[in-house]
């Protein structure tokens, strides 16, 4: 049985042309029409590997779905791909401000939602390119463990904001341009703006709170983790 997708969506016509389309890309898929039965599936075991979620549905807000995974111990990592017919970037921002992973407008090329859900699950499946627990200053990142600290208070990241945050530590002193970050972090090789990388990197640094500081903005360019936190 490949990964296990489960399809939050009221229209019915696109859960079943994305259930076949997952299918027949090897996934397993579960789906729901309102959010109480989506959630429903989601606590089932095991769990799922990605959720698809719709951002407007007849019983509740996607946003709200989100926000009760990311403060549940056992999903608050599960991967999160909001689907919306909203494409203001007000609305994109709330979307990640709730902890989703990528964000999709409709209407959408099914073959670019394919490579998102690939390049996510690639990217949660992947080892952790360091071991151990990074320091520099305030902040603390446990790879193994998934964990981050400032000023020994635990921070709740997503899975891509995580992966952002432990490559510019590995990369500190060296600019990273939006280009390379979605190419590196995002993995996704299709015509995805730019301003996605600002927005992550801006709720990032929200996180961080002091530690956000060590994240420079190269004005024109793009990012650089500092090399001294003092």
């Amino acid at each position: 049985m490949g990964p296990k997708i489960i399809i939050i969506e009221d229209e019915r016509d696109l859960v079943d042309v994305l259930s076949y389309n997952l299918k027949r890309e090897g996934y397993t898929v579960a789906s729901a029409l309102t959010g109480s039965d989506g959630i429903a599936l989601i606590e089932e075991d095991p769990l799922a590997d990605l959720v698809l979620l719709d951002l407007m549905l007849p019983d509740t807000q996607g946003t709200e779905i989100c926000k009760t995974l990311r403060n549940n111990k056992r999903t608050k990592r599960l991967p999160v791909i909001m689907l919306t017919a909203k494409g203001e970037e007000i609305d994109r921002v709330v979307g990640f401000e709730v902890g989703a992973d990528d964000y999709v407008v409709k209407p959408f090329s099914v073959r670019e939602l394919m490579l998102r859900i690939r390049a996510l699950l690639r990217r949660t499946d992947e080892a952790d390119p360091s071991s151990g627990t990074l320091s520099f200053g305030c902040l603390k990142i446990d790879v193994p463990a998934h964990r981050v600290t400032v000023e020994d208070l635990e921070v709740q990241l997503t899975a891509l904001e995580f992966r952002l945050l432990v490559t510019f530590f590995e990369r500190r002193g060296r600019v990273q341009t939006r280009d390379v970050l979605l190419e590196d972090v995002w993995d996704i090789h299709a015509d995805v703006t730019t301003r996605t990388v600002d927005t992550h990197v801006k709720r990032l640094r929200e996180k961080l709170e002091k530690a956000g500081a060590y994240i420079e903005t190269i004005r024109g360019v793009g990012y650089r983790f500092r090399t001294a936190s003092e």
